[in-house]
């Protein structure tokens, strides 16, 4: 099978090889016409780092998952002024191995596979888009953690590339996440538990590559092989997913009064006309560290809720114009949300009511007027809870200044 040629231009090529031959010390900036930016910190014509790209913060957590398991990323914060340092994860690197947590073996693995992944991104993002690169000194790693040969690691991009493109792969980003469209046509032709498998972890959550990890597989490139006939037969829909940031630490020198909390938990969204019940369960979801948003318009619920993309839906069954069944139908009709929970919320607790709610495909159901055991049982049982601001004993917060 013949696959597209790597497009990176020899412009490109030849500034790697520039800073190969010339030793040189600083970063190589690249930027795409799509808006994509690359890094790539060199010392002494070696790569010792690089950043940016789609998804950074899911490449942290992934890469510390991956080969820092005894790491819990959850209970760490950085400092938001800091975080507009471009190498905050390398810095986070070095705070870690200087607290003794990381060891020299792990650092050199995350190094090898960060600047590996941007690699491979950008050879993919070259066949769409034009590049452009410059080099820049005002940032030098003086003491670098891992050396990785440049020429090596752009001969193994090279190869990374012909196989996924060879595969039938090169339109498909691994920063995709796969989610189950068609279940009834999978059930028909994969093993019981195969079909669990799927409905796990094809929920449009979890990109290719944070599969790849789950499943313990050292590539990314058999599992989106192992896809693509799912893909192609439109029984899996690849979408594009945002970042998963780390906790945000309030900064010292605020007062009290002038502290927010970022939360970065799951979204619930609420759909019910009556504003006391909105008001009821933000109450209960920003606490616990979820974020809310509620919608007393049902009109509107459908174009919001596509726009926001929430884990989990609070529907009221009797609104104005649309009722909860109409809406519920209409989301399950909706690949986007043929897995996100869906809990009916009634003033009546008759089993017709919840036959007619599991036909339309609700996922659960409250009864009003509604209880935080009641509300939170539920929204445990189908997202996983963050940790609430609260709970700071068991929160590090890692400062990324020099120490």
């Amino acid at each position: 099978m013949s696959h597209p040629e790597l497009m990176v231009s020899n412009n490109l090529l030849g500034e790697f090889n520039t800073c190969t031959r010339l030793q040189y010390s600083g970063k190589l900036n690249i930027k795409s016409s799509k808006g994509h930016q690359w890094i790539f910190y060199y010392r002494l014509g070696r790569m010792v780092w690089a950043t940016g790209g789609t998804h950074p913060f899911r490449r942290w957590r992934r890469h510390m998952a991956q080969y820092c398991p005894d790491i819990d990323m959850d209970k760490m914060q950085l400092r938001a002024e800091e975080l507009s340092i471009d190498y905050w994860d390398y810095r986070l690197l070095e705070i870690l191995h200087e607290k003794q947590k990381l060891k020299r073996e792990q650092i050199n693995a995350i190094v090898e596979h960060t600047i590996a992944e941007l690699l491979f991104d950008l050879a993919q993002q070259a066949n769409f888009a034009s590049l452009s690169c410059d080099r820049t000194q005002d940032v030098i790693l003086e003491a670098p953690m891992s050396f990785t040969s440049a020429d090596m690691s752009i001969k193994l991009m090279q190869d990374s590339w012909k196989n996924w493109s060879e595969a039938g792969l090169a339109s498909f980003s691994p920063d995709l996440a796969p989610m189950l469209r068609r279940p009834e046509q999978l059930q028909q032709q994969v093993s019981p538990s195969v079909y669990k498998n799927f409905l796990t972890l094809m929920n449009g959550k979890y990109t290719l590559r944070d599969l790849a990890v789950k499943m313990k597989q050292s590539s990314v490139h058999p599992i989106a092989r192992s896809l693509l006939p799912y893909i192609l037969k439109g029984i899996l829909e690849l979408l594009e997913v945002s970042d998963s940031p780390l906790r945000v630490a309030e900064s010292p020198n605020k007062s009290s009064s002038t502290k927010t909390t970022v939360p970065l938990g799951p979204l619930i969204a609420c759909v019910d006309d009556s504003p006391q019940v909105c008001q009821m369960l933000e109450q209960i979801m920003i606490p616990n560290g979820f974020r809310f948003i509620k919608i007393q318009d049902a009109v509107q619920a459908l174009p919001i809720l596509i726009e926001h993309k929430p884990d989990l839906i609070f529907l009221d069954l009797v609104m104005p114009v649309a009722s909860g069944y109409e809406i519920c139908a209409q989301l399950r009709r909706i690949s986007l949300f043929a897995n996100t929970p869906v809990i009916i919320l009634t003033g009546s607790d008759g089993l017709l009511d919840r036959v007619r709610a599991k036909v339309v495909g609700s996922t659960d159901f409250i009864t009003k007027p509604v209880a935080v055991d009641k509300v939170m049982a539920v929204v445990r049982k189908y997202v996983q809870a963050p940790s609430t601001p609260s709970s700071t004993s068991n929160v590090q917060t890692l400062s990324l200044g020099h120490q």
